[in-house]
């Protein structure tokens, strides 16, 4: 089994996903007053290590792979969920949510 889908080689998915991830930090490093970007940053970079699981799980036959990815997948959604609920929580107390007015809380 060298493909994973027909024309498609394991090399293929991890370029990709190491592109995504690449993506993701540079999200990361370039905006830093956003927290809702940020937060997006690391859920792709979620996403790009879970194409390299189903793409390794995929390619060895073996499903522990695609176990792992449920196991992100549920972490990422409660990630989500706390972050944006600890997000609105913090605008309805400071009426921003640019890093740096957060960096403030600090005390």
């Amino acid at each position: 089994m060298n493909t994973l889908v027909t024309g498609l080689a394991l090399g293929h998915y991890l370029f990709l996903g190491a592109a995504l991830f690449c993506i993701a930090v540079a999200g990361i490093f370039l905006n830093r007053k956003n927290v809702i970007v940020l937060l997006m940053c690391i859920e792709l970079m979620l996403l790009a290590v879970n194409i390299n699981f189903v793409a390794f799980s995929r390619q060895l036959g073996d499903p522990a792979g695609q176990v792992f990815v449920f196991f992100i997948l549920t972490v990422a959604a409660a990630e989500a969920a706390i972050g944006l609920a600890i997000l609105v929580t913090l605008f309805r107390n400071r009426r921003t949510i640019d890093v740096a007015d957060i960096d403030m809380l600090k005390g």
